[in-house]
């Protein structure tokens, strides 16, 4: 039943990562020149951010599907499930991802990996049980355009660096410095470096939260292309929105650092302005998805 698609990446989207890569990469540069300049040495400096780094690029994957109880299930296991992921990736053009399942009723999916031969596509059973196929496809075409655009080894790398920042900030509030205070005049002091490590975290966090809102809209394009079903996709957008109201918030808070893999948030905050959202308005998302309907049907 595979049928053609003109599914490719998203060249908005691609651009937008360069941007945002590159600017992280300046804010970094700085970040470490400070550290070095307060004594850290350039060595031990490269040393500890690279092993980092390797670990984080290499293990999020495994951290994130163990932070949500998830395993890696075989066709025998999940029949339907691998068929219907088979199914899409040949509509797509890529090669299949590992299939894994997490056992809890919030309904929720989301794609983790550092590239297409190196991914996974996880669903919850939540998900499963409360879409119809024709949704349930859209939710798995979405995540399989994240792997398609990479956007989500993007978001696995630069989330490092923030990761980093927050932690060197959070250990200078809980010890008050790292390790003593220099006596050299000309050194940046714990101070300094305390407020840059603020500084890189808060301007990290806002490039990615920017980076995250736009893949998600890429996404939905990507998953409508896929399926050639731009409503069904909207249609499960409402209907995981329902369920997901129906989880205890403290599933949903213990399930929060994925948050921005997720293909619906699992923390909505009422924030004022949708600066520090990971996701976009469920309501953009389906006028975006509406749009492109009347696209598609008008061009049939």
């Amino acid at each position: 039943m595979a049928r053609p698609t003109s599914f490719r990446r998203d060249s908005g989207l691609q651009a937008r990562m360069l941007l945002t890569m590159f600017l992280l990469g300046l804010v970094y540069v700085v970040f470490v020149g400070i550290f070095v300049a307060a004594g850290a040495g350039a060595v031990t400096m490269l040393v500890i951010f690279g092993a980092f780094a390797l670990v984080q690029l290499f293990f999020a994957d495994k951290i994130g599907l163990r932070a949500m109880g998830a395993h890696e299930v075989s066709p025998q296991e999940a029949p339907e499930l691998h068929a219907m992921i088979e199914r899409l990736c040949i509509q797509a053009d890529i090669p299949k991802p590992k299939v894994a399942v997490a056992h809890t009723s919030m309904p929720n999916a989301f794609a983790m990996g550092r590239s297409q031969k190196h991914a996974t596509v996880c669903v919850t059973t939540g998900i499963m049980e409360l879409l119809p196929a024709a949704e349930l496809e859209g939710v798995i075409a979405h995540e399989l355009t994240h792997i398609v655009n990479r956007d989500v080894a993007i978001m696995t790398f630069a989330s490092f660096f923030a990761s980093v920042a927050a932690m060197i900030a959070q250990n200078g509030f809980l010890f008050g410095g790292f390790g003593g205070h220099s006596d050299d005049d000309d050194s940046p002091s714990f101070l300094v470096i305390l407020l840059v490590s603020i500084a890189v975290y808060a301007v990290s966090f806002v490039l990615m939260q920017a980076l995250s809102r736009y893949r998600e809209f890429a996404a939905d394009r990507g998953a409508a292309q896929i399926t050639g079903r731009p409503m069904a996709l909207a249609s499960a957008l409402r209907r995981i929105s329902s369920g997901m109201d129906r989880i205890p918030q403290q599933d949903l808070r213990a399930a929060g650092e994925l948050q921005a893999f997720f293909i619906f948030p699992a923390l909505r905050k009422g924030s004022i302005s949708g600066l520090f959202a990971t996701h976009p308005p469920m309501e953009k998302r389906i006028e975006a998805l509406s749009r492109l309907e009347a696209q598609m049907h008008g061009a049939a």
